[in-house]
C-alpha cells in the first residue's frame, strides 16, 4: 500500500529509481523475518523508510568516494526517523516520481510500462494485458527504462517542461485507474486501492496543472465512474453489471464532482479554441449514464455520437468495440453485430467474445451465444469475470434447449 510513497522517498535520496526498488524490497524482506515476532509496528511505512535508508547508509559506507551522500542521508535519518506517516497526506514525492519515469529521454511505451510497475504497483503480466503485448516485452522495456535512467534529476520539472510528459503521466494514471476498476487478473472485482491513488494522483496534478483540459476531464472521467463502487457488488462480492445496479447507491456528491470537473476541462478547451480530446469524450460518455435515472433513460444516441466523435481522434480496437455495443443498445443487435466481427487487433482477449456472445443472445441464438461466453471465460485471468461469462453461458444454453 505505502510501495510507490517509499521507493518516491528513497528515489529523491539515492538517485536511482532501479537502486531505491531494491533498497524497498530488502527492508520488506527484514520486515517479513523480524514482524512475526516483533509484531507490526504502528507507522509501518515510516518503519521500511528508516530501514531501508540505513541500507543505503550501509551501502555507500562500502563506496569511499560518496562520503557526502552518506553524511547527508545520516542527517536525515537522525532528524525524522520518527516522523509519522500519514497515508492520507498529498505527497509530491509520488507525482515527482511519475514526471521521473516520463523522462523524454524514454520512449511513450517504456514511459508508462515504468510507471506502472513502480507507482502503480501493476506486475510485469497486467501491464502486459494493458499494452496487449507480452510480458517479456514489457519487462525488457522496464528493465531498458531503468538503466536510462539512473542518476536522473528527482525533480518535477518547469512548467515549460510539462508539455513532452504530460501526455504520458495522464496515460499512467488512466491505466492504474483503469487496472483498479476492472482487475485484469485475481478474484477481486474492482481493486479499489488503485481507483483511490490514481484518483488522488488526479486530483494533485489537478491542482498543479489549472490550464489543462484533459487533466480536468481525466479527473472528472475517474470521479464519474469511482461513484458507482457501492452498487457494482452485492453483499457477496458477486458482480453487479450496470443495468442492473441499484442507482439509489450511486454516489451523487461524486458525480457532482465530475460534472464540475468536466465543465472545468470545457472551459479550459473554450479557451484554447480547440475541440474535446480523449479523456473529455470518455468523460462525457461516463456522464451519460451517471445522470440517466435509470438504465432505460440512457442517452443511447448520444453515446454513439461521443463514440464516433472519440474514434476519429483516438481510434482503437475497444473504442470501436464499444461503439458497436452503444450501436446495439441505439439500434438493436442485429446492427451491431457485423461491427464486432469486423474488428482485429484484441486476439487473446475475452473481450470480443463475451460482446458477440450478449448480441447473439439478445438475437436468440443461444447456442451460439453460450459457445462465445465459454470462449471468453476461457481467455480472462479474473476469477469473478469468468463467473459471470460461465454463468451467461449457463443461461444463454439453457434458452437454447
Amino acid at each position: 500500500m505505502e510501495a510507490a510513497r517509499i521507493v518516491a522517498t528513497l528515489t529523491r535520496i539515492v538517485g536511482d529509481i532501479g537502486l531505491a526498488e531494491d533498497l524497498a524490497q530488502e527492508a520488506l524482506v527484514d520486515a517479513l523475518t523480524q514482524w512475526p515476532s516483533s509484531g507490526v509496528p504502528r507507522n509501518a511505512g515510516a518503519w521500511l523508510t528508516t530501514v531501508a535508508k540505513r541500507k543505503a547508509i550501509d551501502l555507500w559506507r562500502r563506496q569511499d568516494n560518496l562520503d557526502v551522500k552518506y553524511a547527508e542521508l545520516a542527517r536525515d535519518l537522525e532528524l525524522h526517523t520518527e516522523e509519522l506517516w500519514d497515508p492520507d497526506r498529498i505527497d509530491d514525492d509520488v507525482l515527482r516520481l511519475i514526471f521521473i519515469a516520463a523522462h523524454p529521454s524514454l520512449s511513450r511505451e517504456a514511459q508508462i510500462a515504468l510507471t506502472l510497475r513502480i507507482v502503480g504497483g501493476l506486475t510485469v503480466d497486467e501491464i502486459a494485458r494493458a499494452f496487449l503485448t507480452s510480458k517479456a516485452t514489457v519487462a525488457a522495456r522496464i528493465t531498458r527504462a531503468k538503466k536510462s535512467l539512473a542518476g536522473a534529476a528527482f525533480e518535477v520539472p518547469d512548467r515549460a517542461e510539462f508539455a513532452p510528459r504530460l501526455s504520458a503521466v495522464l496515460s499512467v494514471i488512466y491505466l492504474i485507474y483503469n487496472e483498479g476498476y476492472s482487475a485484469s487478473a485475481g478474484q477481486r472485482w474492482v481493486r479499489d486501492e488503485l481507483c483511490s491513488e490514481a484518483l488522488r494522483l488526479g486530483r494533485v496534478l489537478q491542482a498543479l496543472t489549472p490550464d489543462e483540459p484533459e487533466v480536468h476531464a481525466l479527473v472528472a472521467l475517474m470521479e464519474f465512474q469511482a461513484s458507482r463502487f457501492a452498487a457494482r457488488t452485492d453483499a457477496d462480492g458477486n458482480p453487479v453489471l450496470l443495468e442492473d445496479q441499484d442507482r439509489t447507491r450511486w454516489d451523487r456528491s461524486q458525480i457532482q464532482r465530475g460534472v464540475r470537473s468536466l465543465q472545468r476541462a470545457d472551459r479550459a478547451r473554450e479557451q484554447r479554441d480547440s475541440g474535446r480530446g480523449p479523456y473529455a469524450l470518455q468523460a462525457a460518455l461516463a456522464e451519460c449514464h451517471a445522470v440517466a435515472p435509470t438504465a432505460a433513460d440512457t442517452d443511447w444516441t448520444r453515446i454513439v455520437a461521443l463514440y464516433d466523435a472519440l474514434r476519429r481522434i483516438a481510434p482503437s480496437p475497444v473504442v470501436e468495440l464499444n461503439r458497436a455495443v452503444a450501436i446495439a443498445m441505439a439500434d438493436g443487435p442485429g446492427a451491431a453485430l457485423p461491427i464486432v466481427n469486423g474488428i482485429t487487433g484484441l486476439a487473446g482477449s475475452y473481450l470480443v467474445p463475451s460482446v458477440r456472445g450478449e448480441l447473439l443472445a439478445r438475437l436468440g441464438r443461444g447456442a451460439e451465444a453460450a459457445a462465445e461466453f465459454t470462449a471468453a471465460a476461457a481467455l480472462t485471468a479474473n476469477e469473478a469475470e469468468r463467473e459471470v461469462l460461465l454463468k451467461k453461458a449457463a443461461r444463454a444454453a439453457g434458452s437454447a434447449r
